[in-house]
């Protein structure tokens, strides 16, 4: 496989047991590098495999039907793969108070559902930095959190 094809492996991996239906939450110390950045507008940045792996556990236990697919193939060139995806989820789990616009209560029952593009470095076989631009308004009003002016 070519340098590109092997990134594209990581991080197809990485989005499918990472951020699939089911968490494998080893996956962090098996594909990211020890100081990876995971950077997305709704939440701070996270720094590092134990930052990332408590962010997901306290995602999934908030929102334990979250899931994100990818909506077209991974485009990669040098270190960089890029991906489209969708996902989402029902928060009817804990509080949840990681997001920047706001916290939700206890079992709101509100579903978010959105979409984004990810930029994802990988060196050596390791993620060293997911950044995703996605549209967390949506996700934000959705789950009550922001509300658009008519």
């Amino acid at each position: 496989m070519s340098s590109a094809a092997e990134n594209k492996a990581i991080v197809g991996r990485w989005f499918t047991e990472f951020w699939g239906k089911t968490c494998n939450i080893g996956v962090v110390d098996e594909l990211a590098s020890p100081d990876m950045l995971l950077q997305y507008s709704l939440h701070e940045p996270r720094r590092g495999r134990a930052d990332i792996k408590a962010f997901m556990t306290d995602f999934r236990k908030a929102f334990p039907d979250l899931n994100f697919w990818g909506t077209a193939d991974l485009i990669a060139e040098g270190d960089y793969v890029v991906g489209r995806w969708e996902g989402g989820g029902t928060h009817t789990g804990p509080a949840f108070a990681d997001f920047l616009a706001g916290s939700l209560p206890a079992n709101t029952g509100r579903t978010m559902r959105f979409t984004g593009t990810t930029v994802l470095k990988v060196k050596d076989g390791r993620i060293l930095e997911e950044v995703g631009l996605d549209d967390g308004v949506t996700a934000l009003q959705q789950l009550g959190l922001i509300k658009i002016a008519a």
